[in-house]
């Protein structure tokens, strides 16, 4: 005999959706305009001002040193205070722990330093995990056992 109507839709609306490869895509880009927009306005003005050199030819020369801070600071920060970036709010995306418990400093350093750093390295392919996998988890996901779900 089939639950009532009620109860299928409950068990419907209780499960989570996902974040799928597009969404994510878009969010992605939306905040790579945010963090180039920061560099800018604030880092690159703040590199003239002290007559700090501008070349980022190097790894370690101080404006390359600063547009990364700049960056892995911006997904940070705005994972573990909003668990959400700017451009995941735009697009109603959400990072969330797999077992339901709040983000910790780790999960998200894990998630948003070494898992994408990982991911970066071998040719963006972890980030092609999403559009695939069956939670829609990309490696850094999996490395830190959070998912994206749609708000």
């Amino acid at each position: 005999m089939a639950p009532p109507m009620d109860e299928r839709r409950l068990s419907v609306e209780a499960a989570p959706r996902y974040g799928g490869f597009w969404l994510r895509f878009w969010a992605y880009l939306l905040d790579i305009v945010v963090v180039s927009s920061i560099n800018r306005l604030i880092v690159w003005p703040l590199f003239r001002l002290f007559e700090w050199p501008l070349e980022r030819e190097h790894l370690f020369a101080p404006a390359a040193v600063a547009a990364a801070v700049v960056f892995y600071a911006y997904f940070v920060l705005m994972t573990k205070a909003f668990g959400q970036t700017l451009g995941k709010m735009v697009f109603g995306l959400k990072v969330v722990d797999e077992q339901g418990e709040p983000l910790t400093w780790l999960t998200v350093l894990f998630r948003e330093v070494v898992g994408k750093f990982i991911a970066k390295k071998l040719l963006f392919i972890g980030f092609l995990f999403v559009a695939f996998s069956e939670k829609k988890k990309g490696m850094h996901d999996q490395f830190a056992d959070t998912i994206v779900i749609r708000d």
